[in-house]
């Protein structure tokens, strides 16, 4: 009953750049030679009203350009002046996880730094609940939500996205002895564990007539790591959740395994707010570059290994 699609866990090669007017704490301009032997080249200039320090321009290489003959201006609020404020969950390996260092890491963590260092912004990782990603951005406490974050129409509702940059698949995740062998095993009166607001939570709540297995066979956890543990106390039967964080689960807790069954595909975008067209669109300009020169590619191989 539910959608079983191969993993595609690569780089989605869609274009999105525009410009938008808006009052700036932060602004990026750039602009792209017409000669098609020139190299493109962009600058940003970030400044701060009523905080310490100097206007400082920064060199933002090519991050706006789409073609040889098109240049591009986009002005942008953030809500701190020369900062980029972002939400996220940080229990949600390899895209965002604590440190040794007590700091942060991961495929969001690289992704929001590089595109924070080329608008010429200092990135500031939030970490908080999941369940707080996307309102924190709807009501203009953070600028960007980064959490492994799945584009759906209910999130759209509240927030804008910006063009995906990575595919996901949700999996399920069982003891070694469980007699689940099949997504279609989990309707049988099993007990599901997921991570509350997530995906896998919306679709695995849903009715049994759209597909799901009603609220009373699941139970929401405040992180993946908890509902693991939940699983290994036999408090559920199952945790379903993405494909990377499972396997950086299952390889940390022996006695567990992933089914070779898949549960659902998705798209991870950034989360922006609907009154912040110009950040969005910055943000788009920042993702084409990025995966044109082969940087997110890159950091997605850094934290995911080939099998």
């Amino acid at each position: 009953m539910k959608k079983k699609l191969a993993l595609a866990l690569t780089v989605l090669m869609t274009a999105g750049l525009a410009a938008c007017g808006g009052s700036a704490s932060s602004s990026a301009s750039s602009a792209a030679a017409s000669s098609a032997s020139s190299a493109s080249a962009s600058s940003a200039e970030a400044s701060s009203s009523g905080t310490a320090g100097t206007e400082e321009s920064v060199t933002n290489s090519g991050s706006a350009a789409v073609s040889s003959s098109a240049a591009v201006t986009g002005d942008f609020t953030t809500v701190e002046a020369g900062k980029l404020h972002m939400a996220t969950n940080a229990a949600f390996p390899p895209y965002e996880s604590t440190s040794d260092d007590g700091g942060f890491e991961g495929i969001d963590i690289d992704l929001a730094q590089k595109i924070a260092d080329d608008l010429g912004l200092e990135l500031v990782v939030d970490d908080m609940d999941f369940s707080s990603v996307i309102t924190s951005v709807q009501s203009g406490k953070e600028d960007i939500a980064m959490a492994g974050l799945t584009v759906t129409d209910e999130r759209k509702q509240n927030v804008d996205f910006t063009d995906t940059y990575a595919t996901g698949v949700q999996v399920i995740i069982v003891p070694e002895d469980s007699d689940i062998k099949t997504v279609d095993d989990l309707a049988n009166d099993k007990m599901i564990g997921c991570q509350e607001g997530t995906t896998g939570y919306i679709y695995c709540s849903d009715t049994p007539e759209n597909g799901g297995y009603g609220e009373d066979h699941v139970v929401a956890y405040t992180n993946g790591a908890t509902a693991i543990q939940a699983l290994l106390a036999g408090k559920v039967d199952a945790v379903v959740i993405d494909s990377q964080p499972a396997q950086e689960f299952v390889k940390a807790n022996p006695g567990l395994k992933i089914l070779d069954t898949e549960y659902v595909s998705e798209d991870y975008a950034i989360g922006v707010s609907k009154s912040n067209t110009g950040l969005r669109d910055a943000l788009n300009a920042e993702l084409k570059k990025l995966k044109d020169d082969g940087t997110v590619q890159e950091i997605l191989d850094k934290y995911i290994k080939a099998e």
